[in-house]
């Protein structure tokens, strides 16, 4: 469905914020290290609120958070944070390594660095942070990254802090680690000249991939994430957080060009009908007494808690609020969306969707009949308790409103199928302002030497690298340079490349983990310690290179285990010459008939047989050596009997 829809004709924008854990030794502004663990640690809890800006102006989304009204339980663990993630101790100087890797990432991306490095606070009350706010620092701006024929402009180049890792949430609490935060993260945010989703995934990959070049960053599930600034011709730049799986970018692009494009066609005929924005009016009617016998669970759940069914007219919305804008997701959900957000309700019913969930035919004319419904009228009920109930209705009629002006300027979040959800409203100038506790870092001559050292080795370089001194055939050497695991290529090539011949290791990253995915492997559940642990047993002569998808089979599907307990549980563990030989003697003495009738001939059969019992345990080149030659031996035995 989106995937036909004409991009450059809708004028497609899209820019990407790519964030990526850096792996240094300690923390952006303290000296704990940066790793996460299962220690809770000492427990305290804070409230947060938002706090006016220098011009007395309040952020809209941190307004929002706070008035959720929400606890926030921390656990600090000791060993992997200190008093400056619980705000009790002022920050330390910022990272100079995690500078100077930036600055690495700046140069190869031809970005121009800043002559000093200064501290920002950028206000954020979801709890993800002990202080209410973000440190953040610009190290660069401009540059650009060349994908395909195609030039796209990086705007900036930051290092900034990462959150509070959330551990869960009940209710009106929510509890955070803080062992992730303060672990260092680059911030690359490209200028929107990405005109298609496919082109906004190669451009992820293409960032991505030159980041892990440089060896210098973390890996792994939550270590990268990418945010999508999306829009429209008539559309609004909308926000998309934390698409984590690089496979799901360009459908999240797809599906939400899709929506504004959706949402542009329903204002125009919101328009076509004659309604304004002054029609759509907060009249909120108590719908109670005439409902009080439904049979609808939702509605007599709300009644039994002591609450009350309220309802309001949307005057020419018949029709639109079940108007699909997503895969499964209509303008209802929308408004729903808001509902729950801002009046902390469980959901709402439309009268497209009516009758239904227990509510009946008459029930939906009584309503129609009370709120004074024309035939293009649409209607809403929200039960809850009252105060509840009235806030979410004031903010359907909010985004109501908005369906007259076309796409609302919003922050998002994206849901696992590609499709997205409202989060919250995007935040305003008055979100960030100095940081007067962190003196500015001068970008030295010296600095930037030492960051050259760091930068990744151009692409083309590398592969030539791989063709002549790692014997990969061209068309191998481009398939791993474009795989997401191409430094983990180099890291084993370097390590194993003397025992284990590049070849193998690199088509066990780029073909045998795609043959798995394609049989149903959860291949997602491979981690790089599996691959290495297979190719380090193969070097050691502890498995033959056949193994390699056994093992790795297994290990998808138990990733506890290492690769040595695969190995010994499949039975894998590698045979000794002497061991192969007594096999294959025995299986030529079990098809004695066939080798005396077809002599050397029987070589494919004897091979095959043996193969089925010593595969992935002896590599299969010394298996014909052994069969050839016991066959010859067969053969002269017989030969000399005859005679």
């Amino acid at each position: 469905m989106a995937s036909s829809l004409d991009y450059g004709e809708l004028g497609l924008k899209v820019g990407l914020e790519i964030h990526q854990q850096l792996n240094t030794k300690r923390k952006l502004f303290c000296e704990s290290p940066t790793m996460l663990t299962d220690e809770e640690g000492g427990v305290f809890e804070r409230r947060l609120r938002p706090t006016q800006s220098e011009l007395g102006e309040i952020d809209v989304a941190a307004f929002f958070e706070w008035r959720r009204g929400r606890v926030y339980v921390y656990q600090a663990p000791r060993n992997t944070s200190c008093l400056v993630e619980a705000d009790e101790e002022p920050p330390h100087e910022i990272s100079r390594e995690a500078v100077l890797i930036s600055l690495a990432v700046a140069k190869a991306l031809h970005s121009r660095p800043v002559d000093e490095v200064h501290v920002m606070r950028k206000i954020v009350i979801d709890g993800s942070n002990t202080t209410g706010f973000q440190r953040t620092a610009i190290v660069a701006m401009g540059g650009y990254v060349d994908v395909g024929d195609k030039r796209i402009g990086i705007q900036t180049i930051c290092v900034e802090e990462d959150a509070a890792r959330k551990i869960e949430e009940h209710g009106g609490r929510v509890t955070y680690r803080l062992d992730r935060l303060g672990i260092p993260l680059i911030e690359i945010a490209t200028a929107p000249d990405i005109s298609s989703p496919e082109e906004a995934e190669h451009v992820a990959f293409r960032i991505g991939q030159l980041l892990r070049l440089t060896g210098r960053v973390k890996r792994g599930l939550g270590t990268i994430r990418q945010d999508l600034n999306v829009s429209i011709r008539g559309g609004a730049k909308t926000e998309i957080k934390g698409v984590q799986r690089l496979d799901l970018i360009a459908k999240v692009v797809e599906y939400e060009a899709l929506r504004q494009k959706r949402l542009l066609e329903i204002r125009d005929e919101l328009r076509g009908r004659g309604v304004s924005e002054d029609d759509v009016k907060l009249n909120i009617v108590d719908l109670t007494e005439a409902l009080k016998n439904t049979g609808s669970r939702v509605l007599r759940r709300a009644l039994s808690r002591g609450g009350r069914i309220l309802g309001l007219r949307l005057p020419g919305f018949a029709g639109l609020l079940g108007r699909e804008v997503q895969p499964g997701r209509r303008l209802g959900t929308e408004l729903a969306d808001y509902a729950r957000f801002w009046g902390g309700v469980g959901g709402l019913f439309h009268s497209d969707e009516l009758p239904g969930y227990g509510i009946t035919g008459e029930e939906v004319e009584a309503v129609r009949r009370i709120l004074e419904c024309g035939e293009n009228d649409a209607f809403i009920i929200v039960a809850d308790r009252e105060d509840k109930a009235r806030e979410a209705l004031e903010a359907v009629v909010a985004r109501a409103k908005w369906a007259l002006r076309g796409v609302p300027p919003e922050t998002r979040a994206a849901n696992p199928d590609g499709t997205t959800r409202y989060m919250r409203p995007q935040p305003g100038a008055a979100r960030m302002y100095p940081e007067t506790d962190i003196p500015p870092l001068e970008i030295t001559g010296e600095m930037l030497r030492e960051a050259e050292k760091l930068a990744p080795e151009p692409p083309e370089a590398k592969l030539k690298r791989f063709v002549e001194q790692h014997g990969l055939s061209r068309d191998l050497a481009q398939q791993i340079l474009m795989d997401l695991r191409l430094d983990l290529y180099e890291k084993l090539a370097d390590k194993y490349g003397d025992r284990v011949p590049p070849t193998i290791i690199a088509s066990t990253i780029v073909s045998t983990i795609k043959q798995l995915r394609g049989e149903g492997t959860p291949v997602e559940n491979l981690a790089d310690e599996h691959i290495e642990q297979t190719i380090a047993l193969i070097a050691e002569g502890q498995a033959a290179k056949e193994a390699i998808p056994e093992i790795l089979e297994y290990l998808a599907r138990n990733p506890q285990a290492t690769a040595r307990e695969a190995a010994e549980k499949l039975g894998l563990s590698r045979l000794t010459r002497g061991q192969a030989e007594k096999i294959v003697e025995e299986i030529i003495g079990q098809n004695k008939r066939i080798v005396e009738e077809r002599g050397m001939r029987a070589m494919g059969l004897i091979m095959g047989r043996v193969m089925a019992r010593v595969r992935g345990r002896i590599d299969g080149k010394t298996v014909a050596e052994i069969v050839r030659q016991k066959l010859r031996e067969a053969l002269e035995e017989e030969h000399r009997n005859h005679t």
